[in-house]
């Protein structure tokens, strides 16, 4: 009769919890620039992706994010400036994590979050042309790995009706994996900031 009675209660609740978040759900797709912060003076790379959260409550959401990071620069970019060869890392990603934000009923929302996630690093180089340069990024690729990512951001949503506009920035870090990435960012982890802008659609 107890189990009963908590199972009655729960259903009362539940659809009311469910009500307090409508609208604190989201689906965007995203663009914007990164810059690597390993090298001086490193142009910004395009990226690109989409994100999902989901409203716990009218001010915390769980997020989820994929996307592509382009041209993570490391030093050695800038020790090959004055060659024909070129040296890119790029990044596959995926993380998730929590935002807190504020209220769904407002149309301008400020935000903060943090994420974590893998990021699949890839290593390539341009300027050798023929079987060198093919056997060069054959064995670039063969070692590739997938690496552990951190992430801090933060924004503001502005809202009307269903659709939304997201202005924020990130901050990402990406372990700089095995041998090889390792060596194309002096050991050093890769960091990137990120500016982005996003249009989603609010359920």
């Amino acid at each position: 009769m107890r189990k009963l009675m908590l199972l009655g209660a729960a259903l009362l609740v539940w659809p009311a919890a469910a009500h307090a978040q409508s609208g604190n759900n989201d689906i965007q797709g995203f663009g914007g620039l990164t810059v690597g912060t390993s090298t001086f003076g490193s142009a910004a790379s395009p990226t690109f992706g989409g994100r999902v959260g989901v409203g716990l409550t009218d001010h915390i959401q769980l997020v989820g994010e994929a996307g592509r990071l382009a041209d993570i620069s490391s030093p050695l970019f800038d020790l090959l400036d004055f060659t024909d060869v070129g040296v890119s890392v790029s990044a596959f990603y995926g993380e998730g994590g929590v935002r807190f934000i504020a209220s769904p009923h407002s149309a301008v929302r400020p935000y903060a979050e943090a994420t974590a996630g893998f990021a699949r690093l890839n290593a390539g180089i341009s300027g050798i042309g023929g079987t060198a340069g093919a056997v060069v990024n054959t064995a670039l690729n063969a070692l590739n790995r997938t690496e552990p990512m951190l992430g801090a951001g933060a924004g503001v949503v502005l809202q009307g009706g269903p659709v939304s506009v997201d202005f924020g920035y990130r901050y990402k870090q990406i372990s700089s994996g095995n041998a090889i990435t390792s060596a194309l960012n002096a050991g050093n982890p890769y960091k990137v900031n990120q500016v982005r802008v996003g249009i989603g659609f609010r359920f």
